[in-house]
């Protein structure tokens, strides 16, 4: 099945993007967390302008079922986050090693991969995830990580250059060399999507890098894409952009993979801190999309000990969402 081809939905043309500065040479990987990170991603157009992802809902009608869906996640329940999804930034002469694939190699991009000695792998270097178990213990290196780390393992390389990324699900280092659950390779200059119905390091199918909070983005004052969340009970159906949903459930009250949540025009984000409300106008304009089973109402944020004020997040509850039509295609198993 063929990868499907971008297709804007939003009912108006994009306005032209932004000129970005000239992207850095990359000579080297380069860890998420540093000023050499932030100069490459504000040059970095993560999809086109019209691309989903990129798409202003703050307009947009609600959904017919919004208050049905919000009802059943939670309306009283905080906003809660994840600092889960770090990344690196690959050369693009990064030396391709193969990854063997155990779980879904028929829904799986073939290697090899340009994977780095020091990939990162989910949770590092932070401490803050539901999943405490998957936690780095004190005084754990990276490499031990790497071998040892449990949880969902999530592994992410970015290569500007070459436009391409690559995620891993249960990304795990062996003395045999890489191995992972999943892997999926996304084209950051087409935006095209999965086939229908495959899975992703997302049960949506979707990418994870598109959706996290970095801080680069924070410093400038706006998130300027749509994020991700997780719920606990999702439905047997998916939205485009995603492509895959991972769900007996037919019940209205449960949000497909997919599906588009944005803060309430009217909530007002004044008294949060700098970096939080740039989550939260972001979240107004771009919204957020379901993209995994998982706790309610938690969305993933990139673990930078540079950002702060996360923890007034927990101030937002999920009574401040709406849902809204995006007017995607949509499919269900009725």
């Amino acid at each position: 099945m063929k990868a499907l081809p971008f297709v804007f939905l939003g009912g108006l043309a994009a306005l032209a993007a932004a000129p970005r500065p000239a992207m850095p040479k990359i000579t080297k990987p380069v860890m998420f967390d540093t000023p050499e990170a932030d100069r490459i991603l504000a040059a970095l157009q993560v999809f086109p302008p019209d691309n989903p992802w990129n798409q202003d809902v703050s307009q947009m009608p609600l959904h017919a079922d919004s208050a049905k869906m919000i009802a059943g996640i939670g309306p009283d329940k905080p906003l809660e986050f994840n600092l889960d999804m770090g990344f690196i930034i690959v050369p693009p002469d990064q030396p391709r090693v193969p990854v063997k694939i155990l779980l879904y190699p028929a829904e799986s991009d073939q290697g090899p991969f340009p994977v780095p000695d020091n990939a990162p792998i989910e949770n590092w270097p932070l401490q803050k995830n539901e999943d405490k178990g998957a936690l780095p213990r004190p005084g754990q290196t990276l490499e031990q990580i790497q071998r040892e780390g449990t949880g969902d393992r999530h592994v992410i390389l970015v290569d500007p250059v070459n436009g391409k990324l690559h995620e891993f699900w249960q990304g795990r280092r062996t003395g045999a060399g890489w191995e992972a659950s999943n892997e999926a390779t996304f084209d950051l200059r087409t935006g095209a999507l999965r086939p229908e119905r495959w899975t992703s390091s997302d049960a949506a199918g979707l990418p994870i890098f598109p959706a996290v909070v970095r801080y680069d983005e924070c410093a400038r004052g706006m998130v300027e894409h749509a994020m991700r969340f997780t719920v606990r009970r999702t439905r047997r159906g998916y939205v485009l952009p995603a492509t895959h949903w991972a769900s007996p459930s037919k019940d209205p009250r449960h949000p497909r993979m997919g599906e588009r949540f944005r803060l309430r025009s009217g909530f007002d984000v004044s008294g949060f801190p700098p970096h939080v409300q740039a989550i939260l106008k972001g979240l107004k304009k771009y919204g957020m999309f379901v993209a995994d089973n998982g706790s309610d109402w938690y969305t993933s944020i990139a673990p930078d000990r540079r950002l702060s004020g996360l923890e007034t997040l927990h101030r937002v509850k999920g009574s401040d969402f709406e849902v809204v039509e995006t007017g995607a295609r949509s499919v269900e198993d009725r």
